[in-house]
């Protein structure tokens, strides 16, 4: 889950960085990761019985809704970069509350259910 985490972080950044060239490019490229990495989980959240599944899958379908739209204006030639870049900084501003609360509680019921005990999660605290 943490390496999928760190490749949602790596095709975010890009829907910010991207130009009007490379919007479309940047937008497929999220939307595949999103496709794989929402897939992975739902799978493990029907396959472990995970009792909040609905509101956590829920919320990946809206998320690829969203990004849906984005990329369907993009490739019309009715949306470019800057509507690219504000889906990315809507993603950067989501993803923490999702990763933090719903992913989170996912892997601890995995951990549950496969070795009997919680996960130890390890935050560090950064000053900036």
């Amino acid at each position: 889950m943490d390496d999928e985490h760190r490749e949602f972080y790596d095709v975010t950044l890009m829907l910010l960085l991207c130009d009007g060239a490379g919007a479309l490019a940047a937008i497929d490229a999220f939307e595949a990761h999103a496709i794989k990495h929402f897939g992975k989980e739902d799978e493990w959240m029907q396959a472990t019985g995970f009792p909040p599944r609905s509101c956590h899958m829920d919320e990946h379908a809206a998320v690829l809704e969203s990004v849906r739209q984005v990329r369907q204006a993009v490739a019309d030639g009715r949306a470019g970069a800057e509507d690219v870049h504000d889906l990315g900084a809507h993603l950067f501003e989501w993803f923490p509350g999702h990763a933090d609360y719903l992913d989170s509680a996912l892997a601890a019921w995995m951990s549950k259910k496969t070795h009997g005990g919680k996960p130890v999660v390890l935050r560090r605290k950064l000053d900036l």
